[in-house]
């Protein structure tokens, strides 16, 4: 069984319907979300609309390794570009996730670590990325996909300067809002994870203007890419 996690109505709206066209869905309202078990492209799947941030983040992890036992979790949505190389519409993939907004460095530590733990810096599933890297060639053929680090944190980032002190703290290719969060209770859990963002804006001081106007297509080409893989893992 596979978890999708989704911040947004807009980002799981098409996964909905498609779930809803082959076969029936049973639903739970569990902790203020409503989680959608069914059935997409062969592959029993539970679908949530978790919310904005980390909190709303974790919960809704929590929940799909507690009470569904899946076997791994997708996380979809948008991002803003943190790597100059990086346009929008252009897709990431998590290679590994990290909180940017952590600081205890008042204590000796170093900015994004949390303190007692074994990592501050979870690792994504090598299959889950491999096959969402070999999908989206086909789904998404004139989007850029790259691989790397995505960092996390209870922020939309529109400011250059905040960018750079994200950028010269912990790096990253892109930043957003609930992914690391999702990828701390599935290393936790011991689950594989993949988080797929699509970038809506730079991050910088355009991204209050970016972000509405290339939102949609930016969940467009992520909604694409998820439908895709579900497609690949139904035949393994």
């Amino acid at each position: 069984m596979i978890g999708i996690i989704a911040a947004m109505d807009k980002e799981i709206d098409d996964i909905k319907s498609m779930m809803t066209e082959e076969g029936e869905i049973d639903k739970k309202n569990i902790m203020g979300m409503e989680f959608w078990h069914g059935s997409l492209y062969n592959c029993e799947v539970v679908l949530v609309k978790c919310g904005v941030g980390k909190v709303n983040a974790t919960m809704s992890a929590s929940v799909l390794v507690t009470l569904y036992n899946v076997d791994s979790i997708i996380n979809t949505g948008i991002a803003g570009g943190l790597d100059d190389r990086i346009d929008i519409g252009d897709i990431v993939l998590s290679t590994e996730a990290q909180e940017h907004d952590v600081d205890v460095t008042g204590l000796g530590y170093v900015k994004g670590v949390i303190p007692d733990q074994d990592t501050s810096i979870y690792k994504a599933d090598e299959k889950l990325i491999s096959i969402a890297h070999m999908v989206c060639g086909k789904t998404n053929p004139d989007v850029n996909v790259f691989e790397g680090k995505i960092v996390t944190g209870d922020q939309f980032i529109s400011d250059r300067q905040i960018r750079k002190s994200i950028m010269d703290s912990v790096g990253g290719m892109c930043t957003e809002m609930e992914g690391a969060a999702i990828a701390h209770v599935a290393h936790m859990s011991n689950v594989p994870f993949l988080i797929i963002r699509s970038i809506s804006d730079k991050a910088n001081d355009d991204a209050e203007v970016d972000y509405p106007a290339f939102q949609q297509m930016a969940i467009r080409n992520s909604v694409k890419l998820v439908s895709g893989m579900l497609d690949v893992l139904s035949k393994l």
